[in-house]
């Protein structure tokens, strides 16, 4: 029957490799490593904000293909945090192709990162991350009563007499022991978890092709063996929790009571692992770290056009091939090179412009995260990305649309005066204020945002920009074609400014009134005479 149900086991993970998964993904367990830990030297963390953009959950589901709960908590942290260099490239493409190549060897891997599947191993990285509980300042009394307890029964043969002191210290101990049970709580999911987490660790590490990933963890692993008898007793409480119709449960708990077990040997055990907490967080991010290498394998191999990117450390060049937009079924591909200049994009609305500038952010992140990029070839900067697309007003702090986005291009601004490359995504800027000074205050901040080797992918319907921009901006643009009564996209960039509009006529192939239709026609030719005028006199 185990022969059967592990033969059936392998089959389902060769088949898997390489689709997506099929289960409901729990982003505040998921995130809590992330959010919990100290990224500060980290290259770049990307904000929440810029996450919401750029569909950053959504690209998350597409891309794990983890087989645990830590592997799921690793990658997420791995895609928001951005690193300062490219040392462990070669050692993570080697060991892609291992896991790619040698099916046994991955599903073997696999089968054993499956045991850390469960949803309690989330809260794995609160024994190092958060605070433990400290033991109260009458603690002491606790082995005192403990020892009380154990010297009473044992002269209770000799001395009859003492039940009349076993009495009373059984209530006291009674109490504490049932006080303590919600302390326990906090720790029954966790700390058998690290149990297996070590075990599992230890078994992988026994691998020559994941030795390398780190040659010295051994010291690790047996430093949280040194406190393993006393977290076993943390196995036995959760798999009686989840049993309660074990036969010796009331004896266990009777005896758990007079001795004050729990308190002792919780309290002892938090007080051991709080100053083992490096090596707890290096042996969760070492396993970690192989179930992310197997799910960037597996996500490569389902996928019909990936490609390793270029990164130039010390240049702000971006360019790509057949680049496109993972999560869009069925994406049209572009392609674009640019040298020392930002890209301004002009076209109507859903042509493709906003869904183009997401696409080239979430190349940037899969390429310096993963070193995966979804294109045919992408040449990239180390650049910090940062985004002004989903703007909204916030009602409860009294703020309007324009000026949340006043203050999120600020901050951009902020920014953009390091050293550092930064990649700026925004999709119609102050669009939230009126044409004169939307233009004006435009031109003036796309200027600004495009100095110091900042790259920027801006889109826009003023097509004055196009002309004020033009010295520091690639002109690129998406049109439609409309045909009779029809609307036709082919979402491909083209080189240069947008020179036909088409708003008034979808209107009209929409039906509405002629005499709405006549009056925007007027109305347009004479706001474009006026505007030539303008320009004339300037």
């Amino acid at each position: 029957m185990i022969f059967k149900r592990k033969k059936k086991d392998i089959e389902r993970l060769k088949v898997s490799f390489g689709k997506e998964k099929d289960e409901s993904f729990c982003f505040e367990m998921i995130s809590k490593y992330f959010k919990n830990k100290n990224n500060a030297k980290s290259f770049h963390v990307l904000s929440d904000k810029t996450c919401n953009d750029l569909d950053f959950e959504e690209l998350f589901m597409f891309v794990d293909r983890t087989s645990s709960k830590v592997g799921q908590q690793y990658l997420y942290q791995t895609l928001r945090c951005m690193p300062s260099d490219s040392m462990t490239t070669d050692l993570n493409e080697k060991l892609i192709g291992e896991l790619t190549d040698d099916i046994d060897f991955r599903v073997k891997t696999q089968m054993l990162l499956e045991k850390l599947q469960k949803d309690n191993v989330y809260y794995l990285p609160s024994i190092f991350q958060e605070e433990h509980l400290k033991a109260p300042k009458w603690f002491f009394a606790v082995p005192l009563l403990s020892f009380t307890s154990l010297l009473t029964i044992l002269l209770l043969p000799f001395r009859p007499e003492l039940f009349l002191l076993l009495t009373p210290v059984f209530i006291v101990n009674l109490g504490i022991h049932y006080w303590n049970k919600r302390n326990l709580y906090q720790y029954v999911d966790s700390i058998p978890q690290l149990l297996s987490l070590n075990h599992i660790a230890n078994q992988l590490h026994n691998e020559d092709s994941f030795k390398e990933i780190n040659p010295e963890l051994n010291d690790a692993i047996q430093v949280i063996n040194q406190v393993r008898s006393r977290m076993s007793f943390f196995q036995l409480e959760a798999k009686i929790q989840g049993d309660f119709e074990a036969a010796f449960w009331a004896i266990l708990e009777l005896l758990k009571t007079t001795f004050l077990l729990e308190p002792l040997l919780l309290f002892g055990v938090l007080k051991r692992l709080n100053t083992k907490r490096e090596e707890i967080e290096e042996v969760f991010s070492f396993v970690g770290y192989i179930d992310s290498l197997i799910s960037i394998a597996s996500l490569r191999h389902g996928l019909e056009s990936y490609c390793i990117p270029t990164i130039n450390n010390n240049e702000t060049d971006i360019s790509g091939t057949d680049i496109y937009h993972p999560l869009i079924d069925g994406c049209v591909t572009n392609s674009i090179a640019v040298k020392d200049k930002s890209i301004l994009l002009t076209g109507s609305n859903m042509s493709g412009k906003t869904s183009f500038i997401r696409t080239m952010g979430l190349n940037l992140i899969t390429g310096l995260t993963m070193n995966t990029c979804f294109a045919k070839c992408m040449c990239m900067p180390r650049a910090r990305i940062y985004s002004a697309i989903r703007i909204s007003d916030d009602l409860m702090n009294d703020k309007s649309y324009y000026f949340e986005e006043v203050l999120t291009i600020k901050e951009m601004i902020d920014y953009s005066e390091s050293v550092t490359p930064n990649l700026f995504l925004l999709d119609e800027i102050f669009k939230g204020t009126n044409t004169v000074e939307r233009i004006s205050a435009g031109k003036a901040v796309l200027s600004s945002l495009s100095k110091n080797k900042n790259i920027v992918f801006v889109s826009t319907h003023d097509i004055e920009l196009t002309d004020m921009l033009e010295d520091d901006y690639e002109l690129y643009h998406f049109s439609e074609i409309i045909t009779n009564r029809q609307i036709d996209f082919d979402y491909k960039l083209k080189e240069g400014r947008l020179k036909n509009r088409n708003a008034i006529r979808i209107l009209q192939i929409n039906n509405y009134p002629d005499e709405v239709i006549n009056e925007a026609i007027a109305l347009s030719k004479q706001l474009d005479e006026i505007a030539e005028m303008n320009s004339v006199n300037i």
